[in-house]
């Protein structure tokens, strides 16, 4: 995938950020990427991580006066 108006890549972005770079510098060093496609970039990252990491249930402790229960959440939908 590339940056729109840009021929830089997500995964070059993502490379860099993952040897350390900051985005002021990543930014610096890739003068047509601007702030907002840097977040968008970040956002994408999360949101593919999020969507490739199955959760496991979450347990949910619940209390109703002397009586305490332990539920759990609905599970996440599977991976497609």
């Amino acid at each position: 995938m590339v940056i729109k108006g840009t021929r830089v890549t997500v995964r070059t972005l993502l490379a860099s950020l993952a040897k350390g770079a900051s985005v002021e510098e990543i930014l610096s060093d890739f003068p047509t990427v601007s702030a907002p496609a840097m977040r968008a970039v970040i956002a994408f990252a999360a949101q593919s991580a999020e969507d490739d990491i199955p959760m496991p249930p979450v347990p949910v402790f619940c209390s109703s006066k002397a009586n305490i229960s332990l539920s759990l959440l609905p599970k996440p939908s599977p991976i497609p």
